[in-house]
């Protein structure tokens, strides 16, 4: 017996033990509450409607709690009289979906095997969102509560790629028909690395398929020195406007990316057809603003990426001319320019958009970047993340704050990003949330009155940091010229 084989029996065998074992695992059983309608995707392509009735926009957090630590640990301090409490306070706010994180930690620390006592936790977790009314939506599984017990784990490597197909057909098949699960988000913000022993391998290999010979690949780069098939390096992470060679590594990368998300996708369609997939893009995703230099750009591609998946989701932070302080007009329409460019991109695959992670400061001064940023009142940030909702309702239709709570043992923005304060005390930003949340923009309503932007240049942005700073300034010239006369 062939080992792929044998990996597989393996897999099927398990599936069908957690059915004989809960031969209604994931649908309607006795003391459950009524299952709520499923989440689909509407015949516009573009939106999500319950069943075959209303319109959906998923309008909802991220959940963890305060004082389980940083990263929050959701499953091994997970409390269920607080969680019900919780969720209560969510849907007094009107939130109607939540985003939770698995971990390996709690769920898969080994290949091929789902922890029960994990599972019980989110069979209570799914119970007190259906009896809330509110939809889940499971993201991971990821290093939350620790990292698996094998390394590494990394997009490239095939054993972390097994793993997750394992996982997704295990996790699937338990929930397969269970409405409350709003969709899968396969990770939170994937991103590839540059350089490795494996990525230089499967360059290699990659370069041999597209070019077939030394010559042909000598002259599409332009190169004179001497090249050898299994020693072709990697470009440097430098500014080369559209050189032949950045391009084809960072099309190899995308590549690359493209596989990772296709057979996890494939995986859990495999179990479960009906359910939707998608992954949490981080937004360098579009290289309109990159971290540093060409090199964090992600790989995921929404372009390349939709093609594998039901819809389209990103995260978003105000980055442009550095971290955002509140402190001018002008600096938070750059953000929201360079927002709205982020997003118009995501969309262009014609499928429906969800900022899935978005928010930002308010409340008291953070700590993050060593105390470098001012405080910034609850009205301020209830301000800006209305704008942010606002302004990519043109391509978006469906928002998830980061957070629900502030979160002070956070290292990052997180400390002050809830709807809620860390003991429970609804924000500025929450009561504003829950205004959005009774009457939201109307799907999609603004796309055909969306000023023109100029055409984002994939190319150039791939290849030169400068070239897509020079991009967003054009963007934010034509986005000013687009605001109402104040």
């Amino acid at each position: 017996m062939r080992p792929i084989f044998s990996a597989n029996l393996k897999l099927i065998l398990a599936s069908m033990t957690w059915l004989i074992i809960n031969p209604n695992a994931g649908r309607a059983q006795p003391g459950l509450p009524p299952p709520i309608p499923k989440v689909q995707i509407a015949e516009d392509g573009r939106t999500f409607r319950l069943g075959k009735g209303h319109s959906f926009a998923p309008f909802g957090v991220t959940y963890y709690r305060p004082g389980t630590g940083w990263a929050p640990q959701v499953w091994k301090q997970f409390d269920l009289a607080s969680t019900r409490k919780d969720f209560e306070r969510m849907k007094a706010l009107g939130v109607n979906c939540v985003r939770v994180f698995l971990s390996y930690g709690s769920f898969y620390p080994d290949p091929g095997v789902l922890l029960p006592e994990g599972l019980a936790k989110f069979d209570q977790f799914l119970t007190i969102a259906e009896e809330s009314g509110i939809y889940v939506h499971p993201t991971g599984p990821d290093h939350w509560e620790g990292p698996p017990n094998w390394q590494p784990v990394a997009i490239e490597d095939e054993k972390t790629l097994s793993a997750l197909e394992s996982f997704w057909k295990l996790f699937a098949a338990r929930y397969r028909g269970r409405n409350v699960i709003f969709a899968y988000d396969l990770k939170n913000e994937p991103e590839l690395g540059w350089d490795s022993d494996v990525l230089r391998t499967k360059w290699n290999a990659w370069l041999a398929i597209r070019y077939q010979s030394l010559d042909a690949l000598a002259r599409a780069w332009g190169e004179t020195n001497h090249l050898e098939w299994g020693h072709l390096s990697v470009p440097p992470d430098k500014d080369a406007l559209k050189s032949r060679h950045l391009l084809d590594y960072q099309t190899f990368r995308e590549e690359i990316a493209d596989e990772w998300t296709r057979r996890q996708a494939a995986a859990i369609k495999s179990v479960d057809p009906g359910a939707l997939v998608t992954v949490g893009l981080i937004q360098w995703s579009v290289p309109s603003l990159l971290p540093g230099s060409v090199r964090y750009y992600s790989a995921f591609r929404p372009e390349r990426q939709a093609k594998f998946l039901d819809f389209l989701e990103i995260h978003f932070y105000p980055f442009a001319n550095g971290a955002y302080e509140y402190g001018s007009e002008a600096d938070e329409l750059a953000n929201l320019a360079y927002l709205q460019g982020v997003v118009r991109e995501v969309a262009r695959p014609g499928k429906p958009v969800v900022l899935a992670e978005f928010g930002w400061y308010g409340g008291g001064k953070p700590r993050f970047d060593k105390g470098a940023h001012p405080a910034a009142t609850e009205e301020q940030q209830a301000r800006y993340c209305r704008r942010v909702v606002e302004v990519s309702s043109a391509y978006a239709c469906g928002w998830l704050n980061w957070g629900f709570y502030d979160q002070p043992e956070a290292t990052d923005c997180s400390e002050f990003t809830g709807l809620a304060t860390h003991d429970g005390k609804t924000k500025a930003w929450g009561k504003t949330f829950a205004e959005l949340a009774a009457n939201p923009p109307s799907l999609l309503a603004n796309t055909s009155t969306t000023p023109l932007r100029p055409a984002f240049d994939w190319d150039a942005c791939l290849t030169s940091v400068a070239a897509a700073k020079d991009l967003r300034r054009q963007s934010l010239e034509s986005f000013l010229m687009a605001q109402p006369a104040r």
